[in-house]
């Protein structure tokens, strides 16, 4: 079977953290952890990185930092995962959707303005896939709203956007948000297994994102705690991994587009389905290469996972819009609400193999079982 994701250790990863191990320096503490962090956000042109334990409760840390309270909201994409949701509604938070663009897979920035109230905090845009956000709207609006951008680049390390188009300033992703979220689990272009950062330009944020992942421990007393945080803190191994990842950043980026532009030319003319636009403001890392099945193909997307399983080749589906999940529903969150590209997307979408460990031979399996199934 071709996997969806294989990661890639061929670095100084083996190194790192076998210096993590003789030394005993393992948990949350040691030099790798200043290290990456540094690293990342250098990476990122920010000036602070944070460094938890995964990509989820870097979302959450930050909207913890932002001071997010009942009835304030966060707009958001519902074509997303549910952790975006999860870090609203744990601080009292409501979300608050929009659709996904139909070609880009990301959220229609155009849907953003509607939905802005008196109750608005934030926006959270999502890079999905390895695409970025069409992201000057998004700064002007929260500008002129005095809004704050929490960013998702869990899926977009490396990716990058021509912001002030007038001016062509290519601009990484991360590089956004007043507060900028990154996973690091194992299918992304830089894994420590599990691991997220948080990234940000404010030197007060950074001082609370690192106080909130320790417990809420101040700089007085042991011990003391004068508010309540979270445990969220990164191993020193997993920082070790990471840091070895970061040092061949670029050799990744470049192999993700490779792969990306094979799929690209390999299913170029086979009718029934659409792949991901890159947009002329984008450089996608293609972090997962989907395809979206048109209605007329003969096909859903799980049926068409299962004919590729028979052919060996693994697949997985797109992401559930938000608000058809039950435990937000559950909540009264989206009652009579619809998203029609997402349902589509979700019903319709799936991504192939993409992972840094595919091999050229692999790909041309993959590409030739799809044409095989839908030719």
């Amino acid at each position: 079977m071709i996997p969806v994701n294989e990661p890639r250790f061929d670095g100084r990863e083996l190194e790192y953290v076998t210096e993590c191990l003789t030394t005993g320096w393992i948990s949350s503490a040691g030099r790798f952890l200043g290290e990456f962090e540094e690293d990342w956000a250098r990476y990122c042109d920010r000036r602070f990185g944070v460094a938890v334990c995964n990509g989820t409760v870097a979302l959450q840390l930050a909207a913890a930092a932002l001071n997010l309270e009942a009835g304030d909201e966060v707009i958001m994409p519902t074509f997303t995962i549910i952790s975006c949701a999860m870090a609203v509604v744990y601080q009292g938070g409501t979300p608050v959707l929009v659709d996904a663009d139909p070609e880009t897979w990301c959220m229609d920035v155009s849907q953003v303005a509607a939905r802005i109230t008196p109750r608005t905090r934030a926006i959270m845009p999502v890079h999905i896939y390895g695409h970025p956000v069409d992201m000057d709207p998004l700064l002007d609006l929260a500008e002129r709203h005095g809004l704050a951008i929490i960013e998702d680049a869990a899926e977009a390390h490396g990716a990058q956007y021509l912001s002030g188009r007038g001016s062509a300033q290519w601009r990484r992703c991360g590089s956004f948000g007043d507060l900028s979220c990154f996973s690091f689990y194992a299918n992304k272009l830089v894994t420590s297994g599990e691991g997220g950062m948080v990234v940000t330009d404010d030197e007060a944020l950074a001082k609370r994102l690192r106080l909130l992942r320790n417990l809420g421990f101040g700089p007085g007393r042991r011990f003391l705690h004068d508010e309540l945080g979270f445990n969220f803190r990164m191993t020193n191994v997993q920082a070790a991994i990471g840091k070895a990842q970061v040092e061949r950043i670029d050799d990744t980026v470049d192999q993700k587009r490779r792969i990306g532009q094979r799929y690209v030319e390999g299913l170029a003319g086979l009718p029934g389905i659409r792949l991901q636009v890159e947009r002329p403001w984008a450089r996608s890392v293609w972090w997962m290469n989907g395809l979206v099945l048109d209605k007329q193909s003969g096909y859903t997307a799980a049926s068409l996972a299962q004919a590729l399983s028979a052919l060996g080749v693994e697949t997985r589906p797109f992401f559930l819009g938000m608000d058809r999940q039950p435990a937000l529903r559950e909540r009264g969150l989206f009652d009579g609400e619809n998203y029609p590209v997402t349902d589509e997307l979700a019903e319709m979408g799936l991504y192939l193999p993409s992972g840094v460990g595919l091999t050229g031979e692999q790909q041309e399996a993959v590409i030739g079982a799809v044409r095989k199934v839908l030719g």
